[in-house]
């Protein structure tokens, strides 16, 4: 008899130990705001909750490369709207040094001025961004990752916009600014109409520039959406359920109080009245 009360009474402090234990981690979760405090929880919740943190940093390393690349595209648009202007004034001196009105002291000052375009282009071509790096890559485009599937060049290379026929920019207005001070009216027809094809071919990389621009807008928009889905999808698996909580923090407490009351009255009774 002695034993099977003792036993009674061991089996009763562990399911007030058990009752203990539930209502600290409930007031846990109250307070963190999170249902799972580790993986033995609910492991299949607790893998879905490691999936989606995978995926959400994954969304942090994208976004953050469309930011760097709308940094890039915004400032070698800038940069290509110069380009676009020198080009055009150098067309505009070269037609007006063409004209036989022009005197050779004339042409001089135009070709002074097409050599300092022609510096002003080479500069442009070299431009750096905030980091020091070029922003048209002296090499092939720089590639950058957007998604899991996606990754393009946001920013043509310094070849592809600076070079047309073969030669630089800055070379074409420098070969124009020769042929105006020599008065050499055939090749400032040549030069007239390749300054004419380099204003169409700026202009072209120019236009592909901003298509790249609207593309990385509309892949931004995506991962914004994938990203506020996932936070929800977590959230429902991961928070804590407050009203749910409080409920069953309730419960839990009157179901702990009852039993110690139980178990304290128990105790009180002597051998006697137990073995009675």
């Amino acid at each position: 008899m002695i034993n099977a009360v003792g036993n009674r009474m061991t089996r009763e402090i562990a399911r007030q130990q058990k009752l203990a234990d539930q209502v600290e981690r409930t007031q846990i979760q109250i307070s963190s705001g999170k249902r799972l405090q580790r993986m033995s929880d609910d492991p299949v919740s607790a893998r879905r909750i490691a999936t989606i943190g995978t995926a959400q940093a994954s969304i942090t390393a994208w976004s953050a490369n469309i930011d760097s690349a709308q940094a890039l595209v915004s400032q070698a648009d800038g940069v290509m709207k110069s380009a676009s202007n020198l080009m055009s004034r150098a067309r505009e001196l070269t037609l007006a040094a063409a004209s036989d009105s022009m005197s050779a002291a004339d042409r001089v000052t135009i070709a002074a001025e097409l050599g300092t375009i022609a510096d002003e282009m080479d500069s442009l071509a070299a431009t750096r961004d905030s980091n020091g790096e070029a922003v048209f890559a002296a090499g092939p485009a720089r590639v950058m990752r957007f998604d899991s599937d996606i990754s393009f060049a946001p920013v043509p290379s310094a070849a592809d916009v600076f070079v047309f026929g073969g030669n630089s920019l800055s070379t074409g207005l420098r070969d124009a600014a020769t042929a105006i001070a020599a008065s050499d009216k055939a090749a400032m027809g040549a030069a007239i109409d390749t300054l004419g094809g380099a204003i169409g071919h700026v202009a072209d990389r120019h236009a592909s520039l901003g298509l790249a621009g609207g593309r990385l807008d509309r892949i931004g928009d995506g991962l914004a959406l994938r990203d506020i889905t996932l936070k929800d999808e977590r959230s429902s698996v991961e928070d804590t359920d407050l009203s749910v909580a409080i409920a069953e923090l309730n419960a839990q407490d009157l179901t702990l109080g009852a039993a110690q009351a139980a178990f304290a009255r128990i105790n009180r009774q002597s051998l006697f009245d137990i073995l009675n």
